[in-house]
Parts: structure tokens; sequence; C-alpha cells
């Protein structure tokens, strides 16, 4: 554990204020705020608890300014919470039992799917759509899935999830970046939890962060929800290509 000293607090609230920024926008948050962490000197656990305590501050605060501005739902959402949930804590168990090595080779594969889908349908999420599901069956088997998912592994599942928003519900990018925090912030409380019971959260860095969390993330979702799919979309594209590039540098070449 590193000397927490004023510097380093005010380097952190800074990633954690631009970690909020991004993620409210398009997700990959952690790209910034997780290798902060590290460079700080936290241990991996410890890095990966103390993100996701700053992270549900951010998620939260996104999710709440998406709502409060009419662009998101917890009435029509209250499926996708609770299916999410379950996933997220089956994910959450999962990830104690088995090696998630197995799954980390694919990710990189679907983003790049996710990422070449939305680069070339040119206008995939800039106006609504009719819904290829019903709420209820896509709640049940979203939830399950990507809730599994970010509890078991994590890395991009807010891209999958606006990504199956958008093309499943037919939402434009600003809706499905509203129904991605809220369901974004219901797999972080479970990961957070898990991580308070194994001691791996650090809480002076991990409030510190989610000061600059939630700022970053009420600017960001405010600017998406002003400006609309023609600014989400460029930053959902850079998002998932860095995120890609992280987990085949972190697969491939370490």
């Amino acid at each position: 554990m590193p000397i927490i000293t004023t510097d380093l607090l005010i380097m952190l609230f800074i990633a954690g204020l631009f970690a909020g920024l991004v993620d409210s926008i398009a997700g990959g948050g952690g790209l910034i705020s997780l290798p902060a962490l590290l460079f700080a000197g936290l241990p991996p656990q410890l890095a990966l608890g103390t993100n996701k305590l700053q992270g549900s501050f951010g998620s939260f605060s996104a999710a709440y300014n998406y709502i409060r501005k009419g662009q998101a739902s917890l009435k029509d959402s209250g499926k996708g919470i609770f299916f999410t949930f379950i996933g997220a804590v089956a994910g959450a168990w999962g990830v104690q039992q088995l090696n998630p090595d197995f799954i980390k080779p694919l990710i990189p594969f679907l983003l790049i799917v996710v990422f070449f889908y939305t680069l070339f349908s040119k206008k995939f999420g800039y106006l609504d759509q009719t819904p290829k599901l019903s709420f209820d069956i896509f709640w049940i088997v979203s939830g399950v899935i990507l809730g599994f998912y970010d509890g078991f592994f994590g890395p991009g599942a807010g891209s999958f999830w606006a990504v199956a928003i958008i093309y499943f519900l037919g939402f434009n990018m600003t809706k499905a970046s509203g129904y991605t925090k809220i369901m974004n912030f219901v797999s972080n409380v479970v990961a957070l939890a898990m991580f308070i019971i194994g001691g791996n959260v650090c809480y002076t860095v991990g409030l510190v962060m989610a000061v600059g969390q939630t700022i970053g993330a009420v600017i960001g979702s405010g600017l998406a929800i002003r400006k609309g799919a023609a600014f989400i979309r460029p930053v959902f594209l850079i998002v998932v290509f860095l995120t890609i590039i992280r987990l085949a540098y972190l697969n491939y070449f370490t």
C-alpha cells in the first residue's frame, strides 16, 4: 500500500473526473481510473475493489442525470435491474469458483464486431427504431447474460449493453447510454460488495476519486443529452477501440 500524499490524491481526483466524464458518455472509464490506481501503487486486487467503489458513484450520478432529463426510466428498467442483479451475483460468485482466463481471449473479438458494426452502420443509434424484442424478453435475457459477464469479467460490458439496447430495443444512442448506466450501476454495486467482503477497498482513495467521478459523470451525461448521437458515436468508437487494444495487449503480449 503506497503512502497517500496530497499530490497523489489530487492526481487520482483528476483521473476520476476524466474517467467519469468518458464513462458517462460511452463507457470505458476504467481505461483511465484503473491504470491510475495501479500507477499510484495499489496492489491489483485493492485497485480493482477501489475502482468499483469510485465507479459506482460515477455510474449512479450519470444514471440519475439521464433519468432526471427523461432519457431513461426506472419504471421501464425494473426487470432489467432485477435480472442484471441476479446475473451479476452469479458472475461474481462464479469468478471465485472458476478461472476467468478461458473467456479473456474471446472478448477482443466480440468488441471488434461491435466496433465495425457501429462504424459501418452510419445511422446506428441516431433515431429511435422499431424494437426487435419486447422489453420483458430483452431485460431477462440481457440482464442475466450481461449482468453475469460484468460480475464475472467486466471489460467492455458497457459497450455490449449500449449496442444491445440500440439494436434490440431500437433506442437512440442517448437513451441507450442512460439505460446502460443504470445497469452498470447495478453490476458495479454487486462487484463492490464482493470486494468489500474480501477487504479489498481503499476508502480514502476511492472516495476522493468518487468526488471526481461524480463531477465528471454529471458533466459528461449532460453533454451526451444535449449533443446526442453525433457526439456520443465517435466517443463510443474511440472507447471501444482502446478497450480492444488494451485487452489484446493484456491477453496476447503480457
